[in-house]
């Protein structure tokens, strides 16, 4: 048997990894821009490795519920839902995949995209 790999600072196997992502969803919307590092410096994933660990970790999450997003400014809401991305968990990741591999594959940024469950992306500011 195969020990699973660590991460390197906190040391959890990928799959509490990716089993955590989820439960900050109680919490607040994560961000892809806390993904693909974690793969990356954590775990020292590249290539289709990292891109597996980041599709594992999406579908994760909107197994979940949540559902990508962008923050809200100028707008009522915290979230902005982005349906552009599909509406099936397939859909959704293989979309998300495929911009961020576009764009370089790279570290996205805390503006990028985030995913978020209904109550955190249907919430107003000024709470109606």
């Amino acid at each position: 048997m195969t020990a699973e790999r660590r991460d390197r600072y906190f040391g959890v196997t990928v799959s509490e990894a990716i089993a955590q992502y989820p439960e900050e969803l109680s919490v607040d919307a994560v961000g892809l821009w806390q993904i693909v590092p974690d793969g990356r410096d954590g775990f020292g994933f590249e290539g289709d490795e990292l891109t597996d660990f980041v599709r594992r970790c999406i579908t994760a999450l909107l197994e979940r519920g949540a559902r990508p997003v962008r923050g809200g400014a100028g707008t009522p809401y915290f979230w902005v839902l982005q349906p552009q991305y599909g509406s099936t968990t397939e859909e959704i990741v293989e979309a998300v995949i495929a911009e961020w591999l576009a764009s370089g594959g790279g570290d996205p940024d805390p503006g990028d995209l985030w995913f978020a469950l209904p109550e955190f992306y249907e919430m107003r500011k000024d709470g109606r």
